[in-house]
């Protein structure tokens, strides 16, 4: 009886790409594949075919063909099946036409709140009822894409001169009631100049504990080398950057003072003049010119407007610090205005969500976004030049 000689994958490509050059990359790809996916397969089941095994899961049941377009072409697989468990080889998803619709309707799941069976549901409606898809193929899916944003979330930081602050509220219910949450941010600008977004996190409201706990992790990251924080006036954030931050100089934002300042001021004429006033001082050319130029208003307010002098003698000074720092950063550096457009694009696309289902699903969708902006803040052009 003549002996059956088992033929070598890997030996069987390498004989189809000899004889057909690239031509036969396709017939090449479809072979590596489906042993792959046989690997694959014994590795779920926990024995090899035939083996008998203590560890094995679950029985080998045969071949389904799967027809993928790929970029050589279309190509028909051999997917292993087993009896009872629910399998899926993992090289047969990534590129496929159906995992890319696993996951934008991933993306969809996570701002609506929707179940992976229902995922499925509207999948096979879009591409028809012979596409064969799991709760576990959504649900390994889904668990990548979380750990992808855990990882950004917890990438390594390093050398940071800027750090911005800052914080918008989304609607989220919690435990029975829809409540407004509080997303925190922190932008910097990094050693070589170019904007980052360093973290984010979704936390019940702005309270020094919550701040304390985002900025502690940014420090435990590796953040380092903070020469100025730009931030609001929140009592929470101020609290929670003094524990952490006390020697770090501090840039109140100049936009949201002088929007604060109107609250002083009744009559709309008066409210110009307060405007126009603060606008001189920031422009000033220097602090001193500045400082002259604040304490002339000052002199001014406490005749014409008590309450505004009063809170402004403490207040204006805080949005000063930027003068201590280059000349040509200081336009960059006197308001957070540089995180609208942050601000700008979670409005945009959260605007779908109306009300996100849980906290998880909050931080997936910003953490997504901002990650997206990172990329290309990272590959964009400089923001500051630190080195003139």
């Amino acid at each position: 009886m003549a002996m059956r000689v088992e033929t070598n994958p890997l030996e069987m490509a390498y004989a189809v790409l000899l004889e057909h050059g690239l031509e036969g990359a396709g017939e090449a790809l479809r072979i590596l594949v489906n042993e792959a996916a046989k690997i694959e397969r014994s590795q779920f089941l926990g024995a090899a075919p035939y083996e008998r095994s203590e560890r094995r899961r679950d029985y080998a049941n045969g071949y389904k063909p799967k027809t993928v377009l790929t970029r050589l072409g279309e190509l028909t697989f051999q997917v292993p099946q087993v009896r009872c468990g629910d399998f899926y080889p993992s090289a047969l998803e990534k590129g496929t036409r159906t995992d890319q619709a696993v996951h934008l309707a991933l993306a969809e799941m996570y701002v609506q709140g929707v179940s992976t069976r229902r995922v499925i549901e509207v999948l096979q409606r879009l591409l028809g009822p012979e596409i064969s898809l799991s709760t576990a193929q959504v649900s390994r899916a889904a668990a990548r894409l979380d750990e992808g944003l855990a990882a950004w979330r917890e990438r390594p930081l390093g050398e940071v001169p800027y750090l911005f602050l800052d914080a918008r509220y989304e609607k989220v219910r919690l435990e029975g009631r829809i409540v407004d949450c509080a997303v925190l941010i922190a932008v910097g600008v990094d050693a070589t100049g170019k904007r980052r977004v360093l973290g984010c996190t979704v936390a019940t409201s702005e309270a020094e504990i919550n701040w304390r706990r985002f900025l502690e992790s940014l420090l435990a990251r590796g953040l380092h080398g903070i020469k100025l924080i730009i931030a609001d006036d929140h009592a929470g954030l101020k609290a929670a950057r003094k524990a952490v931050f006390p020697s770090v100089p501090w840039q109140r934002c100049q936009f949201h003072l002088q929007q604060n300042a109107g609250q002083f001021v009744t009559r709309q004429e008066a409210k110009k003049h307060v405007a126009a006033t603060l606008r001189a001082i920031f422009n000033a050319p220097d602090k001193a010119e500045a400082e002259r130029l604040l304490k002339a208003a000052l002199d001014t307010w406490r005749k014409e407007h008590p309450k505004l002098a009063e809170w402004a003698e403490t207040a204006i000074p805080e949005s000063l610090t930027v003068f201590d720092f280059p000349a040509a950063h200081r336009i960059r550096l006197r308001t957070t205005n540089g995180l609208e457009r942050i601000n700008r694009e979670l409005r945009r696309r959260t605007r779908v969500a109306s009300i996100f289902p849980n906290m998880d699903s909050c931080l997936r969708l910003v953490s997504a976004l901002l990650a997206e902006l990172d990329d290309e803040w990272m590959t964009g052009k400089v923001y500051l030049n630190l080195n003139p």
